[in-house]
Formats: C-alpha cells, structure tokens, sequence
C-alpha cells in the first residue's frame, strides 16, 4: 500500500490515508513523499471530494471507514487493481512469488535491472536499500513485481498475484501460510497453478526444483499448460539450473550456476558456469539471488552485469537488519514470521556470528502464528537459537480456544528441546529480562511481522543504560 501510495503521489495525485499502526520504516518514507497518514480510523479522514478509495487487503466489512466508502458510493478498487488500471497494462511483468524470499528476490531483480540502466518500475513489500523506496513507476518497458499469494480484498478472494500481467513468474517455494484464508497447502497450491494460466506463451517461470509443493504446480502446468515454457532451479541434479559450489562467509557468500544447454533455439543457458558473489548470508539467500539472476537474462542482462549488481546489493530493511551494537551486543531485525523462515534466519545468523550467543525474540503476531497450525514446527525453528523470549500474543481473542497457540506448551517443547525459553508479559519486560541475562558478544534476533512495540530501540536504550 505504501509503495503505491507513492507512486500514486509521484503521478500528481494528491494521497492521504488511514492505517490502525503506523510505524517504521514505511511510516517515516510515507512522511519523507509528503503524503498524510492518519492514525485510527475515522469517516472524517476521507475527503468529500475524493476521485478513488484504495482499499487494503487488511480492511473488512464493519471498518467505519469502509462502510463510509460503501455509503456515499464512492468510487473504490482494491490495490492490485489499481495497479493493474494504472500501471501495468502493457508492461513487461516480472512477478516474484512464493512463501518465503519475495521481498529480497524482488529486490534483487529489480536492482540488476536498475544498476544497468533498465530504469525499471518496481512495486516491493519493504525498502531495498540500493532503491531507496519500495515502489516506483517508470516509462521503462519492465516492471518487478512482488506477488502475494494472499487474497486481494474483502470483496476479492483471489490472489494479489492474479492482477499483475505477469510475463516472467518467479516461485521460490510453496509452504502453508495465511492459515485466516487458506485451510491447507493444496488451497494455496491452487492459486499458484491460477497463477501460470496467465503466463503467455512467449513468457517463462522459474520455480524451485528442490520444493515438492513447486514439482506439484509444476507437473500441472506441464499437462495443462504446455506452451508455458518452465525452468526448474534448484540444488538437486534433476534442476534445469544447478545452484553448486556454495561458499560462506561471514560477510557474504558465493556459488556457481550450472545450467542444461537444451535452451531454446539449441543456444546454451547464458549463466552456464558463471559464479556470483552476494554479500548476504545464508542458504536462503543463495537460492533468492539465484532465482533472480536466471530471470535477468529474460530483461536483456549479460551474466557480468548480473554479477556485478548481485556484487553490490545493500540489502532490505528489516531483513536481517542490524539496529546497533551497545556494550558488545548486536540487536538485529528481521521480517521473518514463519517457522521456516525462523530457522533460516537462525541459520543465517549462525554463519554470521559463529561464535556468539544467539538470542530470538519471536513476536506471534500474523494470522497464522497466532495459531496453533505450527504450535510443534514454531517450538522446533525457536529451538535453534541459544534463548528464545516469546512475546505475549495480543489479538488472540479473535480465535476460538482451540485455534489459539498454547504459549505455555510452546515455552515447555523449547525447553525440552534443550534451549532457554521466556514469555515475557509486555515489551518492557521482555526488554528488562534480556538486558539483565545478555552477555558481551551476545546476539538479539528480533523476528515480527510488525512493529514490536518499538523494542528494538528500547534493548539498545536498556542496553546503554
């Protein structure tokens, strides 16, 4: 919403609007565009004399500002279709996709694209670092898209992804999410095979070889979709493109391509034996920039340009974003949400700072882990770090009883798991608990799908004091 609000504002329109929190980084890049962003909802914070009412995915029939809309029969479209209206007819669509590693492989591409002068428009759920804001639209032929498999809108079920015109379709994996939507993986799977159908045939996808949930979509759309052309990218030796040779390091790592000549037109793969330095860490983000660097050639890239923007990517913010470092501890940030997406981010963290003691403090804060789908997978990612501080989970009355996750079980499996576990009853004592226990060269891991009521300043203020 926050990119295209922008976007929106860079095309002379004039934009406000409402959110129920607004915080970092997205509320301060909302300021910085001049655009008004009020907090709480309120009938009065629409204009009479408003052209169009953009209606965010989050919002849901009983929101006073939605039934003001409703009301007065104002004009309204939810976000992806004002995107497509406004933006992408006619646009070359490169769509990311997947359960985990969309913002950073979209920001990825779009970066290769903008370090060799593409000028692409790009529309990225975080701030890329190198880009500087997370949506812009350009007179370029090209646009980078991330596409969430979540549904559009209250009055829209379909996927965001449906409405994007996609040309080039990344998918990086396919897990069970957005549990308020979807009852199981093969639901999900569902709106990714809706998603290939719309694929034209002088388009191509790249999908994870290495992803059972991926081979299923992928066998569909080989019997359904035959003119749709697929390459496979992946560790295993059945990939199209081989991800081989993986090096880490601390500050980074490397790996090489090796890719099938049978390309079209009997040509070789352009990547084929070419190696790229990412200064990310983790396997993770391995597969992110190899998944992009096989959809630049499609834009017109060279392997070299490909290298050397990989060679220079900064990075999302809050993704593995480190906030400070106070008296010897680092307090680190990241988006990650997921079970699967904790344990790479441990795992990452690892690498990184092998020999420090790695504290997580995991918010239960997305529809999904508020519940009990995970309740066994959330205690064994958790499990992975030396502490682990649960904070206390604010919105579960919406849940019946036996959908909610069982905090206390989940302080006993991490427990029994061998690692130090804590539930802390607010932010300020989750901040006092872990200020007090820290060590020199410990490392605060700080995962949320929000804000976390501030804590990341306030460790580094307890954390000085």
């Amino acid at each position: 919403m926050g990119a295209v609000a922008s976007a929106m504002a860079r095309k002379g329109y004039v934009v406000t609007g409402t959110d129920a929190n607004v915080y970092p980084p997205m509320s301060t890049f909302l300021e910085s565009e001049g655009i008004q962003i009020f907090q709480g909802y309120n009938p009065a914070n629409i204009p009479a004399d408003t052209d169009l009412v953009v209606i965010g995915n989050a919002m849901s029939r009983g929101n006073i500002e939605v039934e003001a809309v409703l009301d007065t029969r104002l004009r309204y479209m939810s976000l992806p279709e004002t995107m497509k209206e406004f933006f992408l007819w006619g646009k070359r669509n490169l769509v990311v996709t997947g359960t985990h590693g969309k913002t950073t492989t979209t920001s990825m591409l779009a970066w290769m694209l903008e370090a060799n002068g593409q000028n692409p428009s790009f529309m990225i759920g975080g701030i890329a670092r190198n880009l500087g804001r997370g949506g812009r639209f350009t007179d370029s032929d090209f646009c980078v898209l991330e596409g969430d498999e979540y549904d559009t809108s209250f009055f829209d079920k379909r996927s965001k992804f449906l409405h994007y015109l996609p040309e080039v379709v990344i998918i990086n994996n396919i897990e069970m999410d957005h549990a308020d939507i979807y009852a199981n993986v093969d639901e999900i799977k569902l709106s990714f095979k809706r998603l290939l159908r719309v694929v034209p045939r002088n388009g191509v996808v790249f999908i994870n070889a290495d992803c059972p949930n991926c081979a299923d979509v992928r066998q569909h759309a080989a019997s359904e979709l035959k003119m749709v052309k697929m390459v496979s990218v992946g560790l295993g030796e059945e990939a199209d493109v081989r991800i081989t040779d993986i090096e880490h390091r601390t500050d980074g790592c490397s790996f090489t391509l090796l890719a099938s000549p049978a390309e079209e037109g009997g040509q070789p793969c352009p990547l084929h034996g070419e190696r790229f330095d990412v200064p990310m860490i983790g396997d993770f983000n391995v597969r992110n920039a190899a998944m992009a660097a096989c959809a630049a050639p499609f834009a017109g890239l060279s392997a070299g340009q490909i290298r050397a923007a990989l060679g220079s990517f900064e990075g999302v913010a809050r993704r593995q974003e480190v906030r400070g470092t106070v008296n010897g501890v680092t307090v680190v940030d990241d988006f990650a949400h997921h079970p699967t997406a904790i344990s790479l981010a441990i795992e990452g963290l690892r690498q990184r700072y092998p020999k420090s003691r790695l504290w997580v403090l995991f918010e239960p804060r997305s529809n999904t882990t508020i519940r009990n789908l995970f309740q066994k997978e959330l205690a064994e990612s958790l499990s992975g770090a030396d502490f682990a501080v649960i904070a206390p989970i604010e919105n579960h009355k919406k849940l019946l009883p036996e959908q909610r996750l069982d905090e206390e079980q989940l302080l006993a499996d991490i427990r029994a798991a061998g690692t130090e576990a804590y539930v802390g009853k607010n932010v300020d004592d989750i901040v006092a608990h872990v200020v007090t226990h820290v060590h020199p060269g410990d490392v605060l891991l700080v995962m949320s799908n929000g804000g976390f009521g501030g804590i990341h300043n306030k460790l580094l203020i307890g954390l000085a004091q």
